[in-house]
């Protein structure tokens, strides 16, 4: 079955169709590292993380880029701020290497990769050199124009500028303005170099002392990456415009043909709040893993909606993620707790009970296949925890583990775990024979009793089937 994406550029939904048969080559725009990461940047990892994963679980190589600002005003001013009186260029080398460190444990916390086995990392600070050639480049085609030490994109020169956007020039002109320390001729055009400031960062050019605009890392970085034409571009609807259009624009004005698929996430709000630290609700992901200890309850919460929707992120939400956690390792302590007493039964899984667990697959795949469609894939696995959960009644455990080895894999693919089930203590392992002898001498008062005593004192609850009993621990 064919990958259907929804392509911001075409304002569409199509068919995907690599350009080299069996691989796929992305990039998605990364973090400026001059803060803690916060729990948008961990869903816009997340999100293009599954989608890799996906991609391979299809069968396709995957390059995947991510790349980092960490040549960038907001990162100065931290620096100047971090490490007073100290060289700057150092300072703003300290501070990027903080919080590009911090950006990583946040993901490692996260179980998000950051392997490079699965992905590559470029910073900006690396590709200046390769980004003066690409502006060479511009200037000799007629696309850029030095200024003052500054050198701009003429936006004239831009084929069908707005079309990521979908906005016309006029309308974008209405609201343009110079600032007074800029030297362009046209209030859209953008910076490819900006002249050094006295004391800050700067590396030498053509037109003198100085460091790259932010918007022409992206492109330097896939083309030299990627090639002049790779298949997926990703980042958040934010940076649709300016940042992916002019990325449009430069990359075509160097005669590139750039990405043919445009994949932008939806953005993450607080109490339907936009997050800001002046507003007091602005959550790390250290934040949130010191609260609530269990990363996968904040990517459940990302999974509910659709990767293009925003997100509200609020108590709530984290807590009926939470009750979806424990309904999974409910399941999964069903069949890791199956036969602690009693012969266990041999029923082999049928055809028909395989191909109910196989339909519930081909409908996870459906739905990630349709655009990514997590919410779907997500009812999917509670469709398998729920058939999966009617076989042990049954005393399938054959069928059940093939439910249970379906969903476990799926996990993998959305980046989920299970928490390994605690040791059973002997003093339970007694009570449960216990009730086991109850049974027999049809003692059944006396069983419920040990149940209640099993409840109260181990936290587990317990079940019979035909032949065995089933303990399943009862989260807190």
């Amino acid at each position: 079955m064919p990958i259907f994406i929804y392509n911001s550029l075409k304002r569409k939904k199509e068919e995907f169709v690599p350009l080299k048969q069996q691989r796929v080559k992305i990039y998605v725009c990364g973090p400026t590292v001059y803060d803690e990461p916060h729990i948008g940047h961990a869903r816009s990892a997340y999100i293009f993380d599954v989608i890799r994963r996906y991609l391979q679980y299809r069968g396709y190589t995957v390059e995947f880029v991510r790349n980092v600002t960490d040549v960038d005003d907001k990162i100065i001013d931290r620096a100047k701020n971090e490490f007073p009186g100290e060289d700057l260029k150092i300072a703003v080398e300290k501070v990027a290497a903080k919080y590009l460190s911090s950006y990583h444990n946040a993901l490692d916390n996260l179980g998000i990769s950051t392997s490079r086995a699965d992905i590559r990392e470029p910073k900006a600070s690396e590709y200046i050199p390769r980004m003066v050639k690409f502006i060479q480049r511009l200037i000799a085609r007629g696309a850029a124009y030095c200024a003052g030490g500054d050198v701009y994109f003429d936006i004239t020169k831009a084929k069908d500028y707005g079309k990521l956007s979908h906005q016309s020039m006029d309308k974008m002109e209405v609201g343009a303005r110079v600032s007074p320390v800029e030297n362009k001729r046209n209030p859209l055009d953008f910076a490819l170099w900006k002249s050094a400031k006295p004391d800050e960062p700067s590396w030498d050019s053509p037109w003198g002392k100085g460091r790259p605009g932010w918007h022409i890392e992206c492109s330097v970085m896939s083309s030299d990456i990627l090639g002049d034409e790779f298949d997926i571009h990703g980042g958040g609807i934010d940076l649709i415009f300016p940042h992916h259009e002019n990325e449009i624009a430069q990359s075509e004005g160097a005669g590139n043909k750039f990405a043919r698929y445009w994949m932008h996430h939806g953005l993450l709000t607080i109490n339907d709040q936009k997050m800001a630290k002046s507003l007091g609700n602005f959550v790390t992901v250290k934040d949130f893993i010191n609260k609530y200890k269990d990363p996968d309850l904040l990517k459940l919460l990302f999974l509910s909606a659709h990767y293009s929707h925003p997100i509200d992120y609020n108590a709530e939400k984290i807590e009926e993620a939470s009750k979806q956690k424990n309904s999974f390792e409910g399941f999964f302590d069903k069949v890791n707790n199956w036969g602690l007493l009693g012969e266990e039964t041999k029923i082999a899984a049928s055809a028909a009970d395989r191909a109910k667990i196989n339909n519930i697959c081909d409908q996870f795949e459906k739905a990630m296949d349709d655009d990514f469609n997590m919410p779907g894939a997500l009812a999917c696995l509670f469709g398998l925890v729920d058939l999966g959960s009617a076989f042990v009644s049954q005393d399938k455990k054959e069928t059940f583990n093939y439910a249970k080895a379906k969903l476990e894999n799926f996990f993998g693919l959305l980046g989920l775990k299970v928490t390994p089930k605690k040791e059973i203590p002997e003093e339970l392992l007694v009570k449960l024979s216990e009730i086991e002898a109850a049974r027999a001498n049809k003692d059944f008062k006396k069983a419920d009793m040990i149940r209640e005593e099993i409840k109260t004192k181990f936290k587990f609850a317990v079940s019979n089937t035909v032949s065995n009993i089933t303990i399943t621990e009862i989260k807190q």
